[in-house]
């Protein structure tokens, strides 16, 4: 079915809502304002995002969000320049529902406008997001994009990395999750820390946190399709996953070019075995 305006609309998995779609209309410019997912919850109903938090007002729940689009901020807040650090710049885009492809229980599709300051349009994009149960304690999240540069000229993806901030080269896919009193454990294939995992292209990395009111929930984080690309973690500041287009370098995104990504995300109640959740979530029905 296609709906040209951005009704309400959320996923479900056998019956229960585990997300709501928001369409970013409300969303301050300075915060670069974006479609997002919030709350997104475990089959528990223990909430797993967050919005607007007072020491990152531009973090939205779960987003495409990039620092960087040729000047362009598509993340929202204060940009990185080399010569004066971080500043607050007149330079946040708008991402712009346009309208639904599909709206089903478990599967939503938009179309996407990402539009500069003046209007113009740099990207049209294909998202998707799609629940899927994986046990009678947990789900699985798949967010896909598909951006297509439609500026009619070159255009290249950077992050605060690339303009000089090291290993702060976010931008992509990203996850904000509530902060309780303690800050969530962090795994990864063989590794344990934040340190290790963060820049690194792991298989799979995994959260496991407690709500505010103390309930247990597992995240495990995932990359599909042939690009992997670096995850950006936070646990001791913030809890925030996501990955980085432009961790070291920019990226090229030639006029016409189509650039695709997939990132699947395991929710769970309590404290389950994060490797198996991972294999979980790559065995699609």
């Amino acid at each position: 079915m296609t709906n040209p305006t951005p009704a309400p609309a959320t996923l479900s998995v056998c019956g229960t809502v585990v997300a709501r779609y928001c369409d970013g209309s409300d969303v301050a410019p300075t915060l670069s304002p974006r479609p997002y997912l919030h709350p997104v919850t475990t089959l528990g109903q223990t909430t797993v995002t967050e919005v607007y938090p007072d020491d990152h007002r531009h973090h939205l729940g779960v987003s495409i969000a990039v620092a960087d689009v040729s000047g362009v901020s598509f993340w929202g807040g204060r940009t990185f320049t080399r010569d004066r650090g971080s500043v607050m710049l007149d330079n946040h885009g708008r991402q712009r529902h346009v309208s639904w492809i599909t709206v089903d229980d478990a599967h939503l599709v938009e179309l996407v406008s990402w539009t500069a300051p003046d209007g113009t349009e740099l990207l049209r994009e294909e998202r998707s997001w799609t629940a899927r149960p994986i046990s009678p304690d947990a789900w699985a999240l798949d967010v896909a994009t598909r951006l297509c540069n439609t500026s009619g000229r070159d255009l290249s993806i950077g992050s605060p990395a690339t303009n000089g901030r090291p290993r702060a080269g976010y931008g992509g896919f990203f996850w904000r999750a509530p902060i309780a009193a303690e800050p969530p454990r962090v795994f990864g294939p063989g590794l344990d820390t934040e340190d290790q995992l963060h820049g690194s292209r792991a298989a799979w990395l995994a959260l496991v946190g407690r709500s505010p009111q103390g309930r247990a929930w597992t995240l495990v984080f995932t990359q599909d399709g042939p690009e992997r690309d670096p995850w950006f973690l936070r646990a001791a500041e913030y809890p925030g996953v996501g990955t980085a287009l432009a961790w070291s370098r920019r990226l090229p995104v030639p006029a016409g070019s189509t650039l695709e990504r997939q990132v699947t995300t395991v929710i769970a109640d309590g404290c389950p075995d994060p490797a198996a959740l991972a294999d979980a979530a790559r065995k699609r029905p």
